[in-house]
């Protein structure tokens, strides 16, 4: 059975998340695990409320938090169609990050599905996101990025997957992409990004490793186009294509793309894509 956690703070966004991985896994045993990290309107009030434990205060945003959380879940089983779909709600105090990384430990969780909002300019710079924040810190659990409007992605069923044949892939690296090209019946692009000329030999091996891991797929090399940013020429390949239903990346030590260009590739992606985004990370 998949388990997997659907982050909420109650709004639309995160309802369309929940509502993509309930369209994604519709056919597959889940458990979904339904999480709200709850805090107060400062981080004084939150440290007064974990000094004194179960103040009133304390009690108050916990039973707003656990009501909310009910009101997702019927909703949740008023939507699947699958018999074992099975759902458990969690309220946590402190930030999300923190509350999604404790919850992925403590019941075993193998995917992370979240909504994510864009943003530009100075608002993107000085704000940030909370999927990039999760992106960037929960590096121990694959996370997949939902903007709104996703279900024109679900009618297209290519995978684009991004690199730069920078490292010796592994076999578990494969997996979340491989089990959700399954799913979706997708063909998977590899879209190679980087200079186009003759790859180095590193390269190059990695490149048969990625032929060996995606063997059972239905898959494709390609080498995209260069554009000012990478995150620019993604987006781009995404929009002109009327087949890319979601982008895929693995992201280690954040990232390998950001120390060769100096661009937060991950970062932009999370922000400007209009498909859902998979994130992939690699053991350290």
């Amino acid at each position: 059975m998949k388990r997997i956690v659907l982050p909420t703070d109650f709004s639309e966004n995160a309802w369309n998340a929940i509502a993509y991985a309930l369209a994604v896994f519709n056919m597959v045993d889940c458990h979904f695990v339904v999480l709200n990290a709850f805090q107060g309107s400062s981080s004084g009030l939150m440290t007064k409320i974990r000094m004194a434990g179960e103040t009133r205060p304390y009690e108050l945003l916990k039973e707003e938090s656990e009501q909310e959380l009910e009101k997702i879940v019927q909703r949740a089983k008023s939507t699947t169609t699958h018999p074992k779909h099975t759902f458990q709600a969690i309220s946590l105090p402190g930030n999300l990050t923190d509350t999604i990384g404790k919850t992925v430990l403590e019941e075993r969780i193998d995917l992370i599905i979240m909504g994510t909002k864009g943003a530009t300019g100075l608002k993107e710079a000085f704000l940030g996101s909370n999927a990039y924040k999760v992106i960037k810190n929960i590096n121990f659990c694959p996370i997949i990025v939902v903007p709104e409007n996703w279900e024109k992605s679900l009618q297209k069923r290519t995978i684009l997957f991004v690199t730069g044949y920078e490292h010796m892939f592994e076999a578990y690296e494969f997996k979340p992409i491989l089990d959700l090209s399954g799913l979706l019946q997708s063909k998977i692009i590899v879209g190679h990004m980087g200079k186009h000329n003759e790859l180095e030999p590193a390269q190059q091996q990695a490149k048969e490793l990625v032929k060996k891991y995606l063997n059972t797929a239905d898959y494709e090399f390609v080498e995209m186009k260069e554009e000012t940013f990478l995150n620019t020429s993604i987006q781009k390949m995404v929009a002109e294509s009327d087949q890319i239903g979601m982008i895929a990346m693995i992201d280690y030590w954040h990232s390998f793309f950001e120390k060769i260009t100096d661009e937060p590739v991950i970062k932009k992606v999370a922000f400007n894509t209009k498909v859902p985004f998979l994130v992939m990370h690699l053991v350290e």
